[in-house]
């Protein structure tokens, strides 16, 4: 089988992983989440409007996100600066936005202001002043989060919760950057009260940065295995990727380090 604009035919591990009828499973996958993204606003007393979807692509290839995209995804958000930017090449003729969610290295910015609309993961001035001095030559903006590290998790990145306060006022000297709001990664755990209280923690760090600027509204807080627990606490942003596109053919750990929950 092969999608309508003549691209290559569904290899066995794709027919695996996305059924030998990719639009219709996606398409179907999508509604679940979208259901289940209304049900948790219901509860919570807000509009649906209020969450921005953000589908999690990593590790799936650039023809299948071809049916994503037919089936109305127009964002993909993606770890790794290589697989980012080797999918943007192939899907260049599609209207896509492209989020950067991972890890950035100083000597990967100047691959990620080529093309990515979002950088959810900044937890770092000497990559926030690489990213402004990128811009700069470019002629452009890029929209922020910053990352903090709501679980003490010795593992993962981002910001310690005491300081970023001082991070975000030091935002100020790079004019290219374009703070929307704050990201992390809850911990990994079945037990949701501690899921929830890292949620709980970024809402209550964002209510703080947001009385010194206004602009850091946004909280891109849950992924597969709590997005529902993130939006109850606030979430603006949810970043989905197997309850999406499967699961994946390699383990969490090799994008999140320490994880063992799905993303």
């Amino acid at each position: 089988m092969t999608i309508s604009d003549g691209s290559a035919p569904l290899s066995a591990e794709d027919i695996a992983r996305f059924g030998p009828d990719p639009l219709a499973v996606l398409q179907a996958n999508l509604a679940a989440v979208e259901q289940r993204i209304a049900s948790a606003c219901a509860r919570s007393g807000r509009d649906r409007a209020s969450v921005r979807l953000l589908p999690i692509t990593k590790t799936v290839p650039a023809h299948i996100l071809r049916y994503a995209h037919e089936a109305g995804l127009t964002c993909f958000g993606e770890n790794k600066i290589q697989e980012a930017s080797s999918k943007h090449g192939e899907l260049a003729d599609l209207a896509i936005d492209w989020s950067i969610v991972g890890h950035l290295q100083t000597n990967k910015v100047k691959y990620l202001t080529r093309f990515a609309r979002e950088f959810q993961a900044l937890d770092s001035l000497r990559i926030a002043e690489a990213l402004d001095q990128r811009l700069a030559r470019e002629g452009r903006t890029l929209d922020v989060f910053v990352q903090v590290n709501t679980s003490g998790e010795a593992s993962k990145f981002g910001l310690h919760p005491d300081a970023l306060l001082p991070f975000v006022d030091a935002l100020d000297r790079f004019p290219r950057l374009v703070p929307r709001g704050l990201m992390t990664l809850a911990l990994f755990s079945v037990d949701m009260a501690k899921v929830r209280s890292c949620f709980v923690l970024l809402r209550a760090l964002r209510d703080q940065a947001i009385e010194r600027h206004p602009g850091v509204s946004g909280l891109s807080m849950g992924m597969t295995g709590d997005f529902e627990t993130a939006i109850e606490e606030g979430a603006t942003v949810v970043r989905i990727g197997q309850a999406i596109f499967g699961q994946r053919p390699t383990p969490d750990s090799h994008y999140w380090p320490g994880a063992e929950a799905p993303s």
